[in-house]
């Protein structure tokens, strides 16, 4: 832009603002836009500033160069929102970048019309991509639940696969799975009971694969501890202390 242009320009800026244009604005307008030029883009840029109410509405609006500036590249940009390139089979890379530049500079310009449609990306994961993911559990394509049953169901797919008991809801206490096994009772800090450090029987069961113990075979394993509990007291009832009574200070 040189400094005729820019008169021009600050002869269309007078129309909003009624400024009084001069030889000297016109100068210092052309060398701050000196590589902006004329066009409608540049106009439209003081019609977008003027159009724009000032946050404080005592405040006059005064265009300055750079308002220009910034307010056309915005116009541009917005032109090129949806652009994607448009390839020549066996181009070189020159060619590639002259063709870029053309294209954008079209776009940009308003010479040729800007897309209208946003580009879409098309086609999916390749099979051995999805074959990996599979692999690890992941299952695709999956559809958005279309009611409460189908949304626990989901949840229980989703849900984090564990080795061994903790792999498996315990039959005795409930406890969910990835979590250990409670012991009964509770108190006001852990209402549901203490972690056990080892989970029941039954979840161990579980775990492997194995069905839950029939009246008979239960009642075998309550008699085997009792026999193991007395052999012990036989072995070591001499050494095993008594309880120490410890009565509390008035």
């Amino acid at each position: 832009m040189n400094a005729n242009e820019a008169a021009e320009l600050l002869a269309h800026c007078s129309g909003f603002d009624n400024r009084q244009p001069s030889l000297a604005a016109a100068q210092s307008w052309a060398a701050a836009l000196h590589d902006v030029p004329l066009d409608n883009d540049a106009k439209a840029a003081v019609a977008t500033y003027y159009s724009t109410p000032p946050q404080n509405p005592n405040e006059r609006l005064w265009i300055l160069p750079h308002h220009v500036r910034t307010l056309r590249t915005k116009i541009r940009n917005q032109r090129l929102e949806n652009f994607q390139y448009e390839p020549v089979a066996d181009e070189t890379t020159a060619e590639y970048l002259a063709r870029l530049r053309g294209q954008v500079a079209a776009i940009a310009s308003g010479r040729v019309a800007a897309p209208s449609g946003r580009p879409a990306l098309e086609g999916g994961p390749s099979r051995e991509f999805m074959a990996e993911l599979e692999a690890h559990g992941w299952q695709g394509n999956r559809t958005v639940p279309g009611s409460d049953e189908d949304a626990v169901e989901a949840e229980l797919i989703d849900t984090v696969r564990r080795s061994g008991p903790l792999g498996v809801e315990c039959p005795t206490c409930q406890a969910a799975i990835g979590k250990p096994c409670k012991t009964p009772g509770g108190s006001s800090k852990q209402p549901l009971g203490k972690p056990r450090t080892k989970p029941h029987s039954a979840r161990l069961r579980a775990a492997q694969g194995r069905g839950e113990l029939t009246p008979e075979q239960r009642a075998a394993e309550e008699q085997r501890v009792r026999e193991a509990s007395a052999r012990f007291l036989a072995e070591h009832g001499d050494d095993i202390p008594d309880a120490d009574i410890v009565e509390e200070a008035s």
